[in-house]
């Protein structure tokens, strides 16, 4: 097999640009610019392109595939050339599905606990010593890359709702056709794609439709949007609700009980434990019954950026995840208040993405960071001028957010004078974005702790 990708740099396009090259495909790419990890990775397996730019010369008539990344516009010449000789083009999604045809196909979407629940399906397959392909949205501990295709007889994927390709506006989910499938719950997201809730719904809708009749829906019966979509949408599907499990915390610890058996966890929150049942049933439908599941469970420690501990003392504990929605940003500040009911929060929330940067959004945000004993949003003007997006003012953030105390910053300065202000006896501090603070390195926050 030869295959081509357009735009290799791309965080999945050149990890599966890697599993491609193990498998013994040839594989060549191209892009206008790759940086770190992407230009190490692809330099160390020897498929790094020799130039940065595009050439319509490397596309060639005897190419069995183009894949094409979101970052490769329609006027790429590489595009332009393989559409005028026929070729068979690809979006990354559409081409999993065809490297799995033959195989058994688990899909987790939902708008938020994607990669978590995804990377707990993993972790607990890898401990039970089963064979299997994945793609997963960030980096696991005991995973060498995030996507890996083999030959296999199963394959773990995360598949999230936005478009796969600059000519294939359709989400990435609908390509990959499980056999499987878990809907975490629905909070509008990707304003700039779907500009109203009902569009972002009607994806959901599309993807429970396009599932063959008899296969398995495994659901959030916890959300009424989600379960009442299911109701009407899902009467073909085997379909299989989850609710939060029993569970206790004892001494900062989260222990969970299934049927007779229990475990005791290194993660925590509600969120995680509603995830935590989403992988417990896929597993089930995969032959791992509660026996193996618990003990595998047990030591999964999650997943990179998701309440991910930085540094911890007796007396504080800092910690950084991914949140950036809505519902992702109220249930991790939840998590913390609950596993420690007795410390001060201090919640900082970086706005990054088109949706959280959009002065229409905002509203969505209300009581998002009521919970935190401290609540600060930062965002950066130089991402709001990268984006393209007009100015934000402060106090269209704070009544966005609608709590009045809130603390407002937009340059980086001053946020780490705010934190080098604050007192961390007996308090935990939460660092959400997508982004990086301006570049402001998160482990420097450990000084903190000293």
């Amino acid at each position: 097999m030869k295959v081509h990708f357009i735009a290799i740099g791309g965080s999945v396009m050149h990890q599966l640009a890697i599993a491609l090259h193990h498998k013994g495909y040839q594989v060549t790419g191209s892009d206008d610019e790759i940086f770190e990890p992407a230009l190490g990775n692809l330099a160390k397996v020897g498929i790094l392109p020799g130039s940065m730019g595009w050439d319509a010369a490397r596309i060639t008539p005897d190419l069995d595939a183009v894949i094409l990344g979101m970052h490769a516009r329609a006027d790429n010449p590489e595009l332009q050339r393989a559409q005028e000789l026929g070729l068979k083009i690809y979006s990354f999604p559409e081409y999993i599905y065809q490297e799995s045809l033959q195989k058994k196909r688990v899909v987790i979407g939902g708008s938020h606990g994607k990669t978590t629940i995804t990377a707990m399906i993993m972790h607990v397959l890898q401990a039970q010593q089963k064979e299997f392909d994945y793609l997963v949205g960030a980096r696991l501990e005991g995973f060498a890359q995030s996507v890996n295709i083999t030959d296999a007889p199963l394959i773990v994927c995360e598949g999230d709702e936005y478009p796969a390709s600059v000519i294939e506006k359709r989400p990435k989910f609908h390509f990959l056709h499980p056999h499987i499938a878990v809907l975490s719950g629905i909070a509008w997201d990707h304003i700039n794609v779907f500009p109203t809730f009902d569009i972002y719904l009607e994806q959901f809708a599309i993807f429970i439709r396009q599932m063959e009749a008899g296969h398995t829906l495994i659901y959030n019966s916890t959300d009424e949007m989600l379960g009442g979509l299911v109701a009407r949408e899902g009467r073909h599907l085997k379909l299989v609700p989850y609710t939060l499990p029993i569970h206790m915390i004892r001494n900062g610890v989260t222990r969970v009980y299934f049927e007779e058996g229990f475990a005791d966890l290194q993660v925590f929150g509600e969120h995680n434990l509603l995830n935590l049942h989403a992988a417990r049933l896929v597993c089930n439908e995969l032959g791992i019954d509660d026996d193996a599941f618990l003990p595998s469970i047990a030591t999964f420690k999650g997943a990179a950026k998701r309440l991910e501990l930085v540094g911890k003392n007796e007396q504080c504990a800092i910690y950084r995840d991914f949140a950036h929605a809505p519902s992702k940003v109220k249930a991790t500040i939840q998590a913390l208040k609950h596993q420690y009911p007795n410390r001060r929060l201090i919640a900082v929330l970086e706005l990054h993405t088109y949706s959280s940067l959009n002065a229409g959004f905002l509203n969505q945000y209300q009581g998002a960071m009521d919970a935190a004993d401290e609540a600060v949003v930062f965002y950066s003007r130089h991402a709001l001028e990268i984006k393209r997006m007009p100015a934000l003012q402060p106090d269209q953030i704070a009544a966005g957010f609608g709590r009045q105390n809130l603390h407002v910053f937009n340059q980086r300065a001053q946020l780490e004078a705010f934190l080098d202000a604050q007192q961390y006896r007996e308090t935990n501090l939460l660092m959400m974005s997508s982004g990086d603070y301006e570049g402001m390195n998160v482990h420097s926050l450990t000084k903190y702790l000293q």
